[in-house]
């Protein structure tokens, strides 16, 4: 009978009770996430973001609905490259830097990798976007 007591103190005791960050309103896919769009909520919650400064200032990748927990998928940095956006194409190889127009064949923000076309050759490439805006080619 003890046994019993044990197991029921240590796995009642062991749940996690902490705050999470859950939207106060529905948020689109591709909206920027404002600190007033936010409220704090009390239980257990496990996966779900908890600090205020790792949402607000983000974009939401889906539907953030009111009342929901925000898990870290669901948030990333603000796209800075749309489709279909002219940009620069930037080739680096030792001392030689190449560039050229491209259009971008999708969406991402910075660091991400997107596809484009270089507009000179029609060829599709596959690089890493800068904070400046240009994708960088490997």
């Amino acid at each position: 009978m003890k046994g019993i007591y044990c197991f029921l103190a240590l796995t009642v005791g062991s749940a996690v009770w902490a705050d999470a960050i859950v939207p106060s309103r529905t948020i689109r896919a591709r909206e920027i996430i404002n600190s007033q769009d936010l409220i704090r909520k009390s239980g257990d919650f496990s996966g779900a973001l908890s600090d205020l400064q790792d949402v607000a200032g983000q974009e939401a990748r889906v539907v953030l609905y009111a009342g929901r927990l925000i898990r870290p998928g669901d948030v990333g940095l603000p796209a800075i490259i749309s489709r279909n956006d002219l940009v620069t194409l930037v080739f680096y190889r030792g001392s030689l830097r190449i560039t050229t127009e491209g259009r971008a064949l999708g969406r991402g923000a910075v660091g991400e990798a997107v596809r484009a076309m270089n507009m000179a050759s029609h060829m599709t490439v596959t690089g890493t976007i800068m904070a400046d805006g240009s994708i960088e080619v490997q």
